[in-house]
């Protein structure tokens, strides 16, 4: 270095201030852990991050980056094999297909005691009647007619406990008369008369009953925060549409399709009506009743909102099982490293000798992201900002870890591990459906905190196609960072892996060839037939891992002989590097400022070097973030 004077911009790095302090690995090629490539084919820059403070890591989310512990990584998308675009879920938007609700119910019947893994077919009440054996004998004959009677009667029971029990949870006041419950049967020229659906079985018109009720006691009149909802106005015929005909049915409806009987019937509220549909029609529902989240930073116990509280009833014999879950800071525990040993061997068939403590610490515990505190305003969410573990337990047992970071603006899901023998669970489904819900909830309470981030998206690999199951998800442009929906995205990636998203308007209406879908190193298709929705599709894999680390840069193994410290000239003209901010032993300094103190061949290459750097990151975060030489 030659002499000059430098100035010092900030004070000394050792203050009370949250900075992000990174170390620049460079462009580097490696094999791909995707495609399988044998070629070095993965081409990927790399940051090791000292410290990282929330904001400035939300802001390299949304610039297509993700960590594995402490070291941050981004694709060249337009280079690598394999281009991963990074994929997210408005959370109050998502909508569940049939296979996660399939899901959502199998879970609720294990903790209702009505599956052991097994045996999953379920008899209706302590009857020896099932639903499934009601709709078969319901032909017309006298014994299928009286099945039938019985088991409408049954119906209207379980709505008139789903009632008495959603007005007692919800604050109403005890001396209003609830109406009860009346079946009527759709016959086939019922359903030719109004054009529905040939699946729709019965209906009830008790949300119209319950409405007429609540208005006549002036409930309507009240604040009715206490639905979980704010006031948003009148309906048509002036009610508070908190308590019109329509809102009630979707309640009733979301909470019967909670029961355990509802697996092969299920309710939908249709402009008021509550209609019962054969599984084969979809629904949306809420979650599984009984389930908590428990904030190890706080005593206060957090519950899932749901669309109701109500269990369903049940034998005596059978026994029931707690599904808990608890959000803790992310800190070394031996179960939870026991059961990401098991995991690893079992589902991954890793060797013992090959699951290492120091690498899990490595991957999964380490964190440079600086914790932020509750702020006991709406500003930060009760457990805080940084990096967690998502622990689930039932009746005590550790199940499941999720590793998650709480920023800003999302929830970003990072891995997954859980217990081998619970495979049947589909645990990976279950708590990527947990997880958005509690985004859901938490938004109540920290608005800004709206986004369920899922990683890594690549089109051209089946293991992480489950991705795009979660609706309606997008995908972050990789050269303007902005958000196209996965819709209208797909059909671009069906052609090549390398997209300019932004650009789908225009690549959408330009002329080509048939779609030809893009296939692996094999030379077979990696989707299955273009018609299939992706939601319908989903294989096991997703119970997996949910990230998966680029091997070339796991641990500091990587190899240094593949960084390239050269740009194109397009890149190097790219911006003025002179604001980037250096991190120099305990001084801050802006590289205009540091320049003088170089020598010619020295200035020239950190100029490329912080040029690639400052394309990685972006200008904004170049200037904030502290670029260490130390």
């Amino acid at each position: 270095m030659s002499s000059g004077k430098i100035k010092n911009e900030a004070s000394s790095s050792n203050n009370s201030i949250a900075e992000t302090v990174v170390s620049d690995v460079g462009r580097r090629k490696s094999s791909c852990g995707y495609c399988k490539s044998s070629a070095r084919s993965s081409v990927t820059h790399g940051l090791w991050a000292h410290s990282i403070t929330v904001d400035d890591y939300q802001d390299l989310l949304d610039r297509g980056w993700r960590r594995s512990g402490c070291f941050l990584y981004k694709p060249e998308m337009d280079k690598t094999c394999c281009p991963a675009y990074t994929i997210r879920l408005k959370a109050a938007d998502s909508v569940a297909s049939k296979e996660q609700l399939r899901v959502s119910k199998r879970m609720q019947r294990y903790l209702n005691g009505t599956l052991d893994g097994k045996k999953p077919d379920i008899l209706m009440d302590g009857s020896d009647t099932s639903i499934s054996t009601v709709k078969k004998s319901s032909t017309g004959s006298s014994a299928g007619n009286s099945e039938e009677e019985k088991f409408l009667q049954h119906l209207s029971t379980q709505i008139d406990f789903v009632v008495h029990a959603w007005a007692v949870i919800e604050g109403f006041p005890s001396d209003i008369q609830l109406p009860k419950a009346a079946m009527k049967k759709f016959t086939h020229a019922k359903k030719k008369q109004i054009g529905g659906s040939e699946n729709i079985l019965y209906s009830s018109n008790i949300s119209f009953q319950l409405a007429a009720t609540f208005k006549r006691s002036k409930l309507a009149e009240q604040d009715t925060n206490m639905l979980g909802v704010s006031k948003t106005g009148a309906d048509q015929n002036g009610m508070s549409s908190e308590l019109s005909p329509k809102f009630i049915a979707e309640r009733l409806a979301c909470s019967l399709n909670q029961l355990e009987e509802f697996s092969v019937l299920s309710a939908r509220a249709v402009n008021g009506h509550l209609n019962f549909y054969s599984a084969e029609t979809p629904i949306h529902t809420g979650q599984v009743p009984g389930t908590t989240i428990v904030s190890s930073n706080s005593p206060r116990t957090f519950r899932i909102k749901q669309c109701s509280m109500v269990e369903s009833s049940k034998s005596p014999q059978q026994k029931r099982r707690r599904l808990e879950m608890r959000l803790k800071r992310s800190s070394f525990d031996p179960e939870e490293y026991d059961l990401y040993r098991r995991y690893q061997i079992k589902v991954h068939n890793d060797k013992p000798e090959d699951v290492k403590e120091s690498s899990y610490r490595r991957f999964l515990i380490d964190t440079p992201i600086v914790f932020i505190p509750p702020s006991g305003n709406s500003s930060v969410p009760p457990c805080g900002f940084g990096s967690f573990h998502q622990q689930y337990r039932i009746d005590g047992r550790l199940v499941a870890v999720g590793v998650v970071d709480i920023l800003p603006k999302c929830l970003s899901s990072k891995y997954l591990f859980w217990e081998p023998d619970l495979a049947f669970l589909s645990l990976g489904k279950y708590s990527a459906l947990q997880e958005i819900s509690w985004v859901k909830e938490t938004q109540a309470v920290c608005p800004s905190l709206q986004y369920y981030y899922l990683g890594y998206y690549i089109h051209s690999c089946n293991k992480m196609r489950y991705k795009a199951a979660y609706h309606p998800s997008e995908l972050l442009c990789p050269l303007r960072y902005e958000w196209v929906s996965f819709y209208n995205a797909r059909p671009l990636l069906d052609r090549k892996p390398y997209v300019v998203l932004s650009d789908y308007a225009t690549l959408q209406n330009e002329e080509s060839s048939p779609c030809q879908l893009p296939q692996n190193s094999s030379g077979q298709q990696n989707m299955n037939s273009g018609e299939d929705d992706p939601a319908e599709s989903v294989s096991d894999d997703e119970d997996g891992d949910k990230e998966m680390l680029d091997p070339g840069f796991e641990g500091s193994d990587a190899d240094d002989s593949n960084t390239e410290s050269s740009l194109s000239a397009d890149e190097i003209n790219d911006g003025d590097v002179g604001n980037v901010l250096i991190g120099l032993k305990n001084s801050r300094i802006r590289f205009k400022d540091l320049q003088r103190a170089f020598g010619s061949s020295e200035k020239h290459y950190m100029e490329t070097q912080l040029q690639s750097y400052m394309k990685a990151v972006g200008v904004g975060l170049s200037e904030r973030m502290v670029y260490s030489l130390s």
